[in-house]
Order: structure tokens, then sequence, then C-alpha cells
């Protein structure tokens, strides 16, 4: 329990203060399963640009930021731009719950071993990473606070106009 705690007061504390950082090179593809049972990989969205959104229920950043991503995502949907939510708890009923009373359109995929966390060393909750059209990080995010959706949207319509 203090272990938890202790987690999750460093991922807060993480979140007030981080910023993002433009970044290069390949994404690691993944697949992994949407909560409807269909299977989401990376590579498959080539073409699109691509926002994945790793992000937790207890994570108080995280359930403030998912209506922001979810306005994103209505926006920018029809023009090339894909959000991918990327639930990394173990047991995934919590997500469903909160999902039921928050509910999104944008895929909500689940990685309850921590693979693709892992793949993209996610040091914080949230965590997103913005993927231009032909597949390479373009923009990582660490955190977040009020604000960061202006930053999000800035960059989302810098890739989708490339």
């Amino acid at each position: 329990m203090i272990k938890k705690l202790c987690i999750l007061i460093g991922m807060v504390a993480i979140s007030v203060v981080a910023s993002a950082a433009p970044e290069s090179g390949p994404a690691p593809n993944f697949k992994l399963s949407a909560r409807d049972g269909s299977q989401i990989s990376l590579a498959g969205l080539q073409g699109d640009v691509v926002m994945i959104n790793f992000w937790a229920t207890w994570c108080g950043p995280c359930r403030q930021e998912m209506p922001h991503l979810e306005a994103l995502y209505q926006r920018y949907n029809s023009l090339g731009f894909t959000l991918l939510g990327v639930n990394v708890e173990a047991d995934p009923k919590g997500a469903e719950a909160w999902l039921a009373e928050t509910p999104v359109s944008f895929p909500i995929l689940l990685d309850s071993q921590n693979d693709v966390t892992k793949l993209y060393d996610v040091i914080a909750m949230p965590s997103t990473v913005l993927v231009d059209r032909t597949g390479n990080i373009r923009y990582v995010h660490h955190g977040y606070k009020p604000g960061y959706e202006d930053d999000y949207q800035t960059q989302i319509r810098e890739l989708i106009r490339e």
C-alpha cells in the first residue's frame, strides 16, 4: 500500500512539472486488444497521424484530460487523425466502469501486461505520444496539466498538414 502511494505521489509530481519534448525516430509497432475484442496495431494505422495516450483510472490527471482528448478526436478524426487510449491497468474492469460514466468514441486498448507501456518507456501517467503519418515519433508529453490540450491541438494540426 505504501509503495503504491509513493508511486502515485511521484507520478502526480511528474505530471505537474512535465512538458512535451520533440522526439524522432520510428515509433515501435505494437498490437493490442481493444475493448470490443478487436486487435489494433500501430502499423495498420500508417498514413494517419496517431496519438497514443497511456492512462489509468487511478490517475487524476488522466481523468481530467480524457474529455479534452475526446474533443480532439471528434474534431480531427475525419482529417486522418487517430487517437488510441492505452489503459495500463492489470484489471480492465475499473476502466470499463469509469468509461461507462465518461464515454469516449476513440479506441481504448488494454495493456494489462504493460508490454506496450514498457516498449514506450512510459515514466508518468498520463503519457502521450504523437506519431506522424510515416510512423515516426514527433512529440512526447509526460504528465498532464490544464492547457496541454492546446499544445496537442497545435501539434496535431502541424502533423495533419504535412
